[in-house]
């Protein structure tokens, strides 16, 4: 079983990477920019079954890698943590030009069309699929069971992703004039590739005692 402070680890992982920008984010301060808090709880409750698909299908595939071997296994965990810095550059560059994109195009949509939207981007996000296959295996252990820590970790992933999109939306809507300036998106943008960065290097120089 896993233990209180892996799982607390865990936690503060996974709370940094829900809230640096990506696809998800942004699609989230677009409709609500746009849209307003109509549309809060449908992104929200897409963003968290998005992420529960695609942590789902990663943790499964991890799963047989672990199984099958140990130094696979590690190559993999190597292949991640450097495409977590590749992405952490990225993002970091592009914070001068930072955008939410014309959100003045995004229709009147439904709840359920906002739903929709929002699930199928989640659980197509690279970042979020690389997180948990390089990432999470650092809050594994191997001895044990591996299907209740992969419960745990996914609903508390899920969970925290859910709540992050509902409080980035409401936010938006209420500041609305002021999350959209091409400063505060720069901001964000550098942090996010900061801590994107950070977690490859965790990710590299790890070992479990």
């Amino acid at each position: 079983m896993m233990t209180f402070h892996i799982w607390l680890a865990f936690v503060a992982a996974s709370t940094v990477l829900v809230i640096i920008p990506g696809p998800t984010v942004l699609l989230v301060l677009s409709y609500a920019l746009s849209q307003g808090k109509r549309v809060a709880l449908a992104t929200a409750a897409g963003v968290a079954l998005g992420d529960l698909i695609a942590m789902t299908a990663s943790l499964a595939g991890l799963g047989a890698v672990v199984l099958a071997s140990a130094t696979i296994f590690t190559v993999l965990k190597w292949i991640g943590a450097a495409y977590l810095i590749y992405l952490g550059v990225k993002l970091f560059q592009s914070a001068p030009n930072a955008t939410l994109g014309d959100i003045g195009k995004l229709a009147q949509a439904s709840p359920h069309t906002v739903f929709g939207h929002a699930a199928t981007v989640t659980a197509l996000n690279p970042k979020s699929i690389v997180f948990f296959i390089a990432f999470v295996p650092q809050f594994i252990t191997v001895q044990n069971p591996l299907l209740p820590q992969f419960a745990i970790l996914i609903a508390t992933f899920v969970g925290l992703a859910g709540l992050n999109a509902l409080a980035y939306a409401l936010l938006a809507d209420r500041l609305r004039r002021k999350i959209a300036r091409p400063s505060v998106l720069a901001g964000i943008s550098r942090l996010g590739g900061g801590a994107l960065i950070a977690m490859g290097i965790a990710t590299a120089v790890y070992k479990r005692s």
